[in-house]
């Protein structure tokens, strides 16, 4: 299966057997990110935890509307 980085728009190909193909195929909200690119995001993301100006925003709860 031949598929396209999303950000860097690298084409590679995948086995057509893979857990990831076959999620590309039944889901389409789900996108390939090439190997480099998931690297680079990886350590840019650790290292704006590292600095201390990374916030989670995780989302509310019913609860906490009211």
């Amino acid at each position: 299966m031949r598929v396209k980085c999303v950000l860097c728009d690298k084409i590679e190909s995948i086995k057509d057997e893979s857990p990831l193909a076959k999620r590309l195929r039944n889901r389409p909200i789900h996108t390939y990110m090439c190997d480099q690119c998931n690297q680079r995001i990886s350590e840019k993301t650790k290292a704006r935890i590292a600095s201390g100006n990374f916030r989670l925003n995780k989302p509310r709860s019913h609860d906490d509307e009211w």
